[in-house]
């Protein structure tokens, strides 16, 4: 199969996107959301797909537990505003979702989220991961995944990672756009992928209370195993080895889900400078993440 070319990144409302992400805007602002759906919001590499995957656990894993094993994660919870030719949209994906609730994943930054999830009162689960190891990983995808801009090496791709011209646009304002709407919103909880990987069981707890939903001891087992970094690199229906403009040879698509990996990347002077320009960006936030644990 000949892959089409990489997309092009451009400046749409203020934000830096590709036309996979575009293409489809209209459909995609008009999506019509149904009170009981619950959305995964992440700037890209973020946990996405770890916190997608357990709650598909959650809801389905008791009912349908052949699910996690015979359906690709991008079709138990499929990209919103994702649109490909050739293969159905995030939107109408989601519009056929046969079961309820829908999950249902986005990158969009907070302004962009279709107005009918605010209407309906929708709940949100926003994942933060931080800057540093935010940047190596979306730079391992980028080389890895067609669908992405070129990312060109290392260095110019931190230096744009700090100046926002990556593929939903700035770090910092998807972040703190996300943090401040959270503030005044009590149907957003905001998750960070460090406390997530320190404590899962903590974690899921939160979200159990969250959502309403209580495990038994067994089902709360279950779910922990079936979401560890191990287990869904293993599996096929979670690891997007069935994607094919993902090109593995390159770079997997779960690499090492550690935090701290940025120290294997990050030369002095690079780090040096990100600390600096970071701590500009982030002076007015009460938002805190952990470059380690």
């Amino acid at each position: 199969m000949e892959l089409p070319p990489r997309p092009e990144l451009f400046d749409f409302h203020g934000v830096s996107l590709t036309h996979y992400i575009t293409d489809n805007w209209e459909n995609l602002q008009n999506f019509q959301a149904r009170p009981d759906d619950i959305v995964i919001a992440t700037y890209p590499k973020a946990g996405t797909t770890w916190v997608s995957h357990m709650l598909d656990l959650l809801y389905f894993g008791k009912s349908s537990p052949e699910r996690g094993s015979t359906m690709p994660i991008s079709e138990r919870v499929p990209f919103l505003e994702f649109t490909a030719p050739g293969q159905p949209s995030g939107v109408e994906a989601a519009d056929k979702m046969p079961l309820s609730p829908r999950l249902i994943k986005t990158h969009l930054p907070v302004q962009f989220l279709p107005k009918t999830f605010w209407e309906q009162n929708c709940r949100i689960i926003y994942v933060a991961r931080n800057a540093k190891d935010s940047v190596v990983s979306f730079f391992h995808f980028a080389r890895m995944n067609m669908a992405q801009p070129e990312p060109g090496d290392w260095p110019s791709f931190l230096q744009r990672f700090q100046e926002g011209k990556m593929v939903f646009g700035s770090w910092y304002d998807h972040v703190k756009g996300w943090w401040e709407k959270k503030q005044t919103n009590p149907k957003i909880l905001y998750l960070m992928y460090e406390d997530l990987a320190e404590d899962m069981g903590l974690e899921l707890d939160r979200v159990c209370s969250f959502l309403g939903l209580s495990l038994t001891e067994e089902e709360r087992c279950k779910v922990i195993e079936g979401v560890g970094f191990d287990a869904m690199k293993k599996n096929s229906m979670t690891n997007y080895s069935t994607v094919k403009v993902m090109d593995f040879k390159i770079s997997p698509f779960m690499r090492k889900g550690k935090v701290g990996d940025w120290k294997n990347h990050f030369t002095v002077s690079q780090n040096e400078q990100f600390d600096k320009e970071y701590q500009k960006k982030m002076t007015h936030t009460t938002l805190h993440l952990r470059t380690e644990i």
